[in-house]
Parts: C-alpha cells; sequence; structure tokens
C-alpha cells in the first residue's frame, strides 16, 4: 500500500492518461497477456460517453479505473457475452437513450488497493446512474479463483460458498459488499479468462430513484403532506349539515396544502340519531343509504379543493349483503372502494355486518398506497401484501370506543410501519353520541408513524393530535426516504425475510359463500 498519500482526485479519463492505462492494465490482468483496450479503443469510448469513463488519481498517478457504456439493456439476451456487450469490442452498442449502465471494466493496481479507491468508482457510477436516471447497474463480474475449486464445485455453489463466507473472494466479495447482487450466471463469458473458467457471475445494482419516462404532464410527489381529521362526534339535522362540516375540514387541511384528507371510520354515524328506535341491525341499514350521496360529494370536494381525500368507512349494502366499506376520492376525479376484511365480534353480532374480501393497493399522484380499516391493522399479514405490492403509505381510519381498544390500533398500526417500512396514518372520532344506540363513546388520538431508523424520529412518531380533542394533524412525509431506509437502513425488515421458509401472499379470490 502506498503511503504519504497528498491527495486523491477522480478526473474524466482523456487520451494523454492511455499511456498509465495501458500500464495498470497489463499489470491488473497479468492472468490473461494482451488483455488490454488499445488507444483507438478508449478514444471511442472518450467519444461516445465521456461521463461514463473515469480514472482515480493518488499524488497525481493513475490507480484505478472505471469504463462503462449505456445499453438498451432489454435488447440483449439474459445470457449475453462481453463480445455481445461490448458490440465485438467497437462500444457501438453504447445507446445514448439506453436506460442501464453496464460497466465494461473496473480495476485498481496492486500497490494502491486497501485504500478503498475501488468504492469510490463504484460510488460514481451509482451517482451517474441517478443523475442520468438509469435504472440501474449492471456488468459481468469475473470469479477469478473459481479455477482453485472448478473440480469440485460448480460456479453456483462457488458463488454460494462465497456469500457465505466459506471461501474468500475479493472481487465477488467486494462487489456484494457494494450492494450488488449475483442475478445469474453467464457462461463463456469472457473468452480467454481461464481462472474463471470463462464463467462470470451477471451483478446488478437497482437504483431506488429510477421514474420511468412518462408521457403525461405530472410528476409524483417526493415529499407528501397528509391531513388528518380528528372528527369529533356530535348531532345533525340531517347529511346536509353533516358534509357541511365535512367540507370544513377538507378546505381546513388542504389550505395548508395537504396531498390527503383522512376522515375517520363510521364518521357519519351520528345520522343514525333519526332511526334510533329501529333494531340496531335494521338503523345501520338506514344509514347506508346515504353512502352513495356522500361519495358522490366527497369526489367533487376532491375535484373543487384539488385534494385526495380517503373517506374513512361507511356501512355499504351489496347483493343485499352490510359490508364495512370506504372510498379513495382522487383529484383526477376518479374513485375508488376499499373494504374492512375482519369485522368486529360486535360489528357481526349487533349489526350482521359481514367482512369484505378484496385486498390491494391504489395508485395515486403521491405514491402508492394501501388503506386497512380499524380493526384489519391488527392483522399483520394485510399489510405485509400490500407492502410487497409497493406500498408507501398506510391509511388507518379506526373508531374505538375504549382506551384499550385505542391502544390495539395505535400499537399495531406503528408495528406495521416499522416491519413494513412505510408510513402509517390513524384519524380517529372523539366525543360522544348518546341518542345513538352501540355508538354511544369514542376515544382517539390521531397520529403519523414512520419507522425506527436514523433518518426518522427515534421513537417512530411524526406527528400527534392532542387526545379526545377535534382538531386536524398536518405532517410531511419523505417516500424518498423509505426507499434509502430499504436500501441502507440499520435493519432491512423487507429484504432480510427469510422467504426460503416462510411466505405471505393472497388466495385467488372466491365466490363468498352465506353459510
Amino acid at each position: 500500500m502506498i503511503k504519504n498519500i497528498e491527495n486523491i482526485e477522480l478526473h474524466y479519463l482523456t487520451l494523454t492518461d492511455y499511456k498509465q492505462l495501458k500500464e495498470a492494465m497489463i499489470q491488473a490482468y497479468s492472468s490473461m497477456p494482451g488483455s488490454y483496450w488499445r488507444e483507438n479503443q478508449i478514444k471511442s469510448l472518450i467519444d461516445k460517453f465521456p461521463e461514463g469513463q473515469v480514472i482515480i488519481k493518488v499524488n497525481g498517478e493513475l490507480a484505478g479505473c472505471a469504463l462503462s457504456i449505456k445499453l438498451d439493456y432489454d435488447s440483449f439476451d439474459d445470457q449475453h457475452t462481453y463480445e455481445d456487450i461490448t458490440g465485438n469490442y467497437t462500444f457501438d452498442t453504447h445507446d445514448e437513450n439506453g436506460d442501464v449502465l453496464y460497466g465494461i471494466d473496473v480495476f485498481i493496481k496492486k500497490e494502491y488497493r486497501g485504500l478503498r479507491l475501488g468504492r469510490r468508482l463504484y460510488d460514481y457510477r451509482k451517482e451517474l446512474a441517478e443523475k442520468q436516471n438509469l435504472r440501474g447497474i449492471a456488468f459481468g463480474g469475473r470469479i477469478p479463483n473459481y479455477y482453485k475449486y472448478a473440480a469440485t464445485l460448480s460456479p453456483k455453489e462457488y458463488i454460494e460458498s462465497v456469500k457465505r463466507k466459506e471461501i474468500h473472494d475479493p472481487v465477488l466479495n467486494f462487489q456484494i459488499s457494494n450492494d450488488f447482487h449475483p442475478s445469474k450466471i453467464l457462461k463463456g463469458y469472457l473468452e480467454g479468462d481461464e481462472n474463471s473458467g470463462e464463467f462470470a457471475v451477471l451483478l446488478e445494482w437497482d437504483n431506488i430513484y429510477y421514474e420511468k419516462k412518462s408521457k403525461k404532464a405530472a410528476t409524483k410527489k417526493k415529499v407528501v403532506r397528509l391531513g388528518l381529521i380528528q372528527w369529533q362526534m356530535r348531532l345533525y339535522k340531517d347529511l346536509e349539515e353533516l358534509m357541511q362540516q365535512a367540507e370544513y375540514f377538507v378546505d381546513a387541511v388542504s389550505a395548508y396544502r395537504s396531498d390527503f384528507a383522512l376522515f375517520p371510520e363510521f364518521f357519519n354515524a351520528p345520522l343514525m340519531a333519526d332511526n334510533n328506535h329501529l333494531p340496531e341491525s335494521e338503523a345501520i341499514r338506514e344509514l347506508a343509504k346515504y353512502t352513495p350521496e356522500i361519495v358522490q360529494k366527497f369526489s367533487e370536494l376532491a375535484i373543487t379543493y384539488n385534494i385526495n381525500i380517503i373517506t374513512g368507512s361507511m356501512p355499504e349494502i351489496k347483493d343485499e349483503l352490510l359490508y364495512n366499506a370506504g372510498y379513495i376520492c382522487k383529484r383526477d376525479g376518479s374513485t375508488e372502494r376499499y373494504e374492512k376484511l375482519h369485522v368486529t365480534p360486535d360489528e357481526a353480532k349487533v349489526w350482521g355486518m359481514q367482512g369484505g374480501n378484496e385486498l390491494k393497493t391504489f395508485d395515486t399522484d403521491c405514491g402508492k398506497i394501501g388503506v386497512l380499516i380499524c380493526y384489519d391493522s391488527e392483522f399483520p399479514e394485510l399489510s405485509r401484501i400490500l407492502a410487497e405490492e409497493g406500498m408507501d403509505i398506510l391509511f388507518v381510519p379506526f373508531l374505538t370506543d375504549t382506551q384499550n381498544g385505542y391502544s390495539r390500533v395505535r400499537h399495531c398500526a406503528q408495528a406495521r410501519a416499522i416491519e413494513n417500512e412505510c408510513y402509517v396514518a390513524i384519524a380517529g372520532s372523539v366525543g360522544n353520541l348518546p341518542k345513538v344506540n352501540n355508538m354511544d363513546i369514542q376515544y382517539a388520538q390521531s397520529m403519523v408513524f414512520t419507522p425506527c431508523d436514523f433518518s426518522f424520529p427515534a421513537n417512530g412518531i411524526k406527528a400527534e393530535a392532542t387526545t379526545n380533542t377535534e382538531m386536524i394533524l398536518i405532517a410531511d412525509v419523505d417516500l424518498d426516504l423509505l426507499k434509502d431506509l430499504n436500501q441502507f437502513g440499520s435493519v432491512r425488515n423487507l429484504k432480510d425475510r427469510r422467504t426460503d421458509i416462510f411466505e405471505v401472499r393472497k388466495l385467488p379470490k372466491k365466490n363468498k359463500k352465506i353459510k
């Protein structure tokens, strides 16, 4: 290792560096005589893609190099060779509009190894991929120590042994430690690479910030503002008066430029007061008659106030069965429905309510979201399925009568944020309804939860409302922080799951039978 280092600098490669570059390549590939790039080839690379060719200098001397091109990656077969990728070493395969950065070469001279210079070259490539909005980086990694084990191990077994630290392979270990994941074995990749048996490992790195180009004049937001409505239960003379109060809150959170307004579960329960003389199972069905009109009015408010509204939940009758359902009324005018899958024993016994059977995520202009109504948040399998579908934010409208019930929802919701690396927003109702049977009292504290890591609050709480007080709660959440967490978090709950021994999955949808 070189001592007395005065400076380390990263430079774009130029032809004036070629003499030093050639000497370095001859040294780096001493096991493959004559394996160095000719001057005309380097000139071609520089002309085609100057940003992709960088060198690192120590005390003014060339210490390492990284060469790359851009490719339309899907146009190449999974079992490609080095010759295929480079266009027979002409680099005519370089595509200025390509979507993947493909590594052609990277090396550090022997006397400069141990200074982590290779990491700097890989970091540059990652920054370049992010800057140019490429979906990732790929390259065929040599396994130059494989010849020592070729008689007893297949390439796949060799790689698995390296990953388990049973075999030390400085090249492959280094690449894996830099967040590149082996995706397949490439046979006959580099002609003349006898030490590797002409095998290579296709290594890939995914750019978590990649955004697929769209022809629409719109972009998805990275910092999303949530508006939670902690709703006071009070009597209203009719639907119009209830919706006036709802519009008041939509107006309030939209004035703070919120992207979402979240209402609680059964926020419209006060309208049951007129039917309090009926049995509870009949009164709730009368309340369900208001649902289509409420959804229509919320859709109009979403457009008028330019905000996505999550309507909490309402009773709804479908095919003569009673469900607990809600709607996402988007600011573009579209609506989507979600339903409570697990009804509580009280909902089933007193109201005759059925559990729904559809679980899905929803695409919005502020990322992918999921909604679980109250009791559903206490079943971790549901949110895990949504997380696997790419959910960024989980909304939980709830209604709890006691602090015990609230604590179940609150603590389960926070657990969902940690285990699924997402944000969770919960909103409930407060106050009392003395003239509505089975809806006497409410207890709530609306909150926004985050994962617990360095980029988030240490206690995992982004914002919290005052307990049992009517109010709104505004909180900003950064979706890019979730991507960083997934790749670089202190722990990575999604990535580290042992999917080789367990899985959580949705079953095919079946027609629900009435027992």
